[in-house]
């Protein structure tokens, strides 16, 4: 079943000034944090890895959107890079340490880009969604934000999968076709279970009850 589906971006500013580190160890990186800055590494492409140390307010800001690219400007060196890993505090959310990948323009990388649904199905419908992102292979800068799949008036037993996204020119999909990532079906009704559980209980009673009886007859 195709579907309507569209491809959003986001337009932003993702200049980034980098700070060389030489200094490691927790306690090197707790006062980074203190001081309103993001500990980070550059790898890939062969290279060597940098430490940089990254404007925590503005590159949190950034990465709330899935592969953000980021265009590092390290010492007064260009780096195009892919976020790749963001490592957070699981209790207090704080970012900890972010992972960046070199890429290079035109370069085609492999990611997960979220799937959004759009709209609301036919009454009496439910919408699951079996699968939040699709895998992609995409020139890296020119990800999109996001794959979104309309889903209005959509009827019971329709299935999107991922050979119905519509995707972004140069972008193809790194899964199977028929990876299924919405179905639409019709609520089941709780009552007609417990209505059935009951019946089933009442007669395997009655049976018992029957036999009960033949035995005292006996």
């Amino acid at each position: 079943m195709a579907a309507a589906t569209k491809t959003a971006d986001t337009e932003s500013d993702t200049k980034v000034h980098a700070e060389l580190r030489e200094n490691f160890g927790k306690g090197f990186a707790r006062r980074l944090r203190a001081a309103g800055k993001i500990p980070a590494v550059i790898y890939g492409h062969g290279t060597e890895p940098v430490h940089v140390a990254l404007p925590g307010h503005q590159v949190a800001l950034l990465i709330r959107r899935a592969n953000v690219v980021l265009e590092l400007d390290v010492n007064g060196t260009e780096r195009l890079t892919l976020v790749k890993d963001v490592q957070k505090d699981p209790v207090h959310q704080i970012i900890e340490h972010i992972d960046l990948l070199v890429v290079r323009k035109g370069e085609k990388v492999q990611v997960d880009v979220p799937v959004t649904a759009v709209g609301e199905s036919a009454a009496g419908t439910i919408v699951a969604q079996d699968a939040n992102t699709v895998l992609l292979e995409v020139e890296a800068t020119h990800i999109p934000e996001r794959i979104e799949v309309s889903i209005e008036g959509l009827e019971e037993g329709t299935h999107i999968t991922a050979a119905d996204l519509v995707l972004p020119q140069g972008a193809a999909l790194a899964v199977d076709p028929e990876t299924l990532i919405i179905a639409i079906s019709a609520p089941s009704s709780d009552a007609d279970e417990i209505a059935e559980a009951d019946a089933a209980v009442a007669a395997e009673q009655a049976e018992e009850s029957e036999e009960t009886k033949e035995a005292d007859a006996e």
